[in-house]
């Protein structure tokens, strides 16, 4: 890419007798069990436990009111006689009716719907050349970390799993005070510039004159926005791709999107992009997977993240930084400070530094998911800001957004919020307020104190706190942007051209079924003509079914009112970008669905089940009814979930084992079928033996007639009847290790 000139970011819960104070609860988690220094091993076996300070466990069995005082009787309130009118004078009922009706807090403007956990971060190896921030610099310390994952655009009671960007949000508790790393699952963001930021919500969000839709962009006012911003057009790539329909919060990455600086104790800063690469792979859900999961399971990422971490499969990621010494600013075609932009990793490889593991579910999701507060501000000696001027907005919105959710000044004194580190300031009084001062003195320089909060020169300030980077400024002060913002479709073609043939199609069929829910055909012709600045297939493709002409490259430039250069000749695609083209392998905690009726092999059952949690797989057996199925052999085989409350779409892959004469009564079962076509369209993996492959019979699969292993279609896996082959397993455990089997053809007429 040709340079550019200069111009002028389980073991079960054990519950604490007490709380400890702050600095020993800390030092007993970075003492306990942490390992030697040096790299630690990645898959390293966690010990769950407690890190994060609790209250005393109440030790009275009977009710009180909030003071303390005992209640002889919850049920009735204080009445003049026993059908008289209930009084005034009933404080314990006043209070109780108080508490609940300012029991809810305003949700978030957007991230409303989220989820989060406990756990910690560790470094693998001293990064001092890079920053001075302590928690990267010991790698026997484990730092304890809050991580809140959220939808963006619905509201609090929407589906999980909505088309639409994820929050990413982890919270440091480090030794030099909070540090919170706030980010999203896709790398770049709609708009460059914070003051666009409200236009953008009131856009996407539900329309004001109706309320409708809840949690979507498939209307009107988002793609008018949207395509009158060319700016958006490399966000609305991702947006439109598999990435914004993550399989699950464990299996998707986290960028913290701006770029950030990296500052060490010699002051020499660098530029860095951060992201979390988690270890069980990044996937994503199809499309019409999705939608159902909307209805049958709405809460189904927030569940899948609670039922890992009660089950001990802690979630892992590794922290990743991109790199961008100071010199190398302005090497780029594209502005590092550009928030639209991403910086391909085949020009700076991520380097990773440590892991971050979730090992404890929060113990109340109100004290803890809703009422933690993020900031972006908030910062560690050795990290600081850049001029991304969407970022320099967000430092501003975060402060101002949690006095008007959490009420006052001092929402950094919930328990969630709180620092694990001495505090020292004169900030007083304000709402909420949970810390008692003691002295006589609130104020700064004094002589009645400790006298320690006299200020300090600018070199001991550089060596014991934060410092802000010393850079030069610009003048005059301006409202306009940087020439080299300008190039809108460079980056959102590089990503086009970076996937493979299915995923290309999925961007497709997204954008079609988004643009077709519009009233306004006018709006629908403004994105593919910002599309052909794309890729002309790519426009006329989605052009194709919407009713509208033909792409048209000239009418996007005269009346988007923006500078929007054409895309370089010379932009390659960046197989980084690609989903599907990343290693695959790994099925730990994936579930089967081992679907059975009586007659079935029981020792294909026990086999698949013990190959599959070998490979760190569960498994669920499903049936038509609870209870059991009687075997092949006579024995009762327990059923774990039935065909009436079970729908394919929870399961990463389907078993069918051998049933001999009674598959012919499942092949009649219309919810058994069913449930086997619609995982076969959502590209699951799918494995038959026997008379069980009967089902597949409708897909063009066949019947095995030799024994072995046999893969007709991509990711179905069959064997002949009888004992399964040594080789199925194996066969079927890899077919599961890429996850889907995109490149399934005939799919539209799967009728599922």
């Amino acid at each position: 890419m040709a340079p550019r000139t200069p111009a002028k970011n389980q073991s079960p819960k054990t519950k604490t007798p007490a709380a400890k104070p702050l600095a020993q609860e800390h030092a007993d988690f970075t003492a306990e069990g942490a390992p030697p220094p040096g790299k630690v091993a990645l898959g390293e076996p966690v010990t769950r436990r407690s890190h994060q300070p609790r209250p005393p466990e109440p030790t009275a069995q009977s009710l009180t009111t909030n003071q303390g005082l005992a209640l002889p009787d919850n049920h009735n309130s204080l009445k003049a006689g026993l059908r008289g009118p209930t009084l005034l004078e009933d404080f314990i009922l006043r209070e109780k009716i108080t508490h609940f009706d300012h029991e809810r807090i305003p949700e978030r403007a957007v991230h409303a719907r989220g989820a989060g956990a406990h756990g910690f971060f560790q470094v693998y190896e001293n990064m001092a050349g890079l920053t001075k921030a302590q928690f990267l610099s010991d790698p026997a310390l484990q730092t304890p970390v809050f991580v809140r994952f959220s939808t963006v655009a619905g509201s609090r009671g929407s589906a999980d799993t909505a088309r639409d960007a994820r929050g990413f949000a982890v919270k440091f508790y480090t030794a030099e005070g909070n540090y919170d790393l706030v980010g999203n699952n896709i790398p770049v963001f709609f708009i460059q510039d914070a003051i666009k930021f409200p236009d953008l919500v009131h856009a996407v969000k539900p329309e004001p004159h109706n309320e409708i839709p809840q949690a979507a962009s498939a209307h009107d006012t988002f793609w008018d926005f949207v395509t009158l911003m060319p700016e958006s057009t490399h966000m609305l790539m991702w947006v439109m791709s598999d990435r914004a329909i993550p399989r699950s919060f464990r299996m998707m990455e986290g960028f913290g999107v701006h770029t950030f600086r990296m500052v060490n104790a010699q002051g020499d800063a660098s530029f860095v992009k951060f992201h979390w690469k988690p270890l069980l792979g990044t996937h994503g859900l199809a499309w019409d997977e999705a939608q159902k999961l909307a209805g049958k399971d709405a809460d189904f990422h927030r569940r899948d993240l609670w039922e890992a971490i009660d089950s001990g499969n802690f979630p892992e990621w590794e922290l990743g930084v991109q790199v961008v010494p100071e010199e190398d600013e302005f090497r780029f075609s594209f502005d590092l400070l550009d928030p639209t932009k991403l910086i391909p990793e085949e020009l700076v490889p991520v380097r990773r530094i440590g892991r971050m593991v979730l090992n404890r579910n929060p113990d109340n999701f109100f004290a803890e998911t809703e009422q933690v507060a993020f900031h972006p501000g908030h910062l560690v000696p050795g990290i600081d800001f850049s001029n991304d001027p969407l970022l320099q907005g967000r430092l501003f919105s975060y402060t101002d957004t949690q006095l008007s959710r959490l009420g006052s000044a001092n929402f950094h004194e919930l328990p969630i919020n709180r620092a694990q580190c001495p505090m020292h300031n004169f900030q007083r009084d304000g709402m909420h307020r949970q810390q008692v001062n003691t002295g006589r003195v609130a104020y700064e320089p004094n002589t009645l104190a400790s006298g320690n909060e006299f200020r300090v020169d600018g070199t001991q300030a550089q060596a014991k706190g934060f410092s802000s980077v010393h850079e030069a400024l610009e003048s005059p002060k301006i409202r306009q942007r940087s020439p080299s913002f300008d190039d809108h479709f460079s980056q959102a073609r590089m990503f086009w051209l970076s996937q493979t043939e299915p995923e290309q199609d999925h961007i497709v069929a997204a954008f079609q079924f988004e643009l077709s829910k519009l009233e306004t055909p006018a709006i629908r012709q403004r994105m593919v003509d910002n599309l052909a600045h794309v890729d002309g297939q790519l426009a006329a493709r989605v052009a194709a079914p919407l009713g509208i002409g033909a792409p048209n490259k000239q009418a996007a430039t005269l009346w988007s009112g923006f500078r929007a250069a054409p895309h370089p000749v010379d932009v390659q695609p960046s197989p980084a970008l690609s989903m599907a083209q990343a290693p695959g392998g790994n099925i730990a905690t994936r579930t089967v669905a081992i679907l059975v009726a009586n007659g079935v092999d029981a020792t294909s059952v026990q086999t698949m089940q013990q190959a599959l949690a070998d490979a760190g797989a569960s498994s669920k057996v499903v049936a038509a009814a609870l209870g059991t199925v009687q075997a092949a052999d006579g024995t009762p085989l327990p059923v774990d979930c039935s065909l009436l409350t079970t729908p394919s779409v929870v399961f990463d892959a389907v078993f069918l084992p051998c049933m001999g004469l009674h598959a012919a009564a499942m092949a009649a079962d219309g919810d058994a079928v069913h449930f086997v076509l619609e995982a076969y369209k959502h590209c699951k993996t799918i494995g038959a033996c026997g008379s069980g492959a009967g089902l597949l019979a409708s897909l063009g699969a066949g019947q095995v007639t030799e024994p072995g292993v046999v893969l007709p279609l991509p990711g179905v896996v069959l064997a002949a009847a009888g004992a399964l082959p040594a080789g199925f397993a194996p066969a079927f455990i890899q077919a599961m290790g890429q996850h889907r089997h995109w490149s399934r053809s005939g799919l539209a007429t799967v009728p599922a």
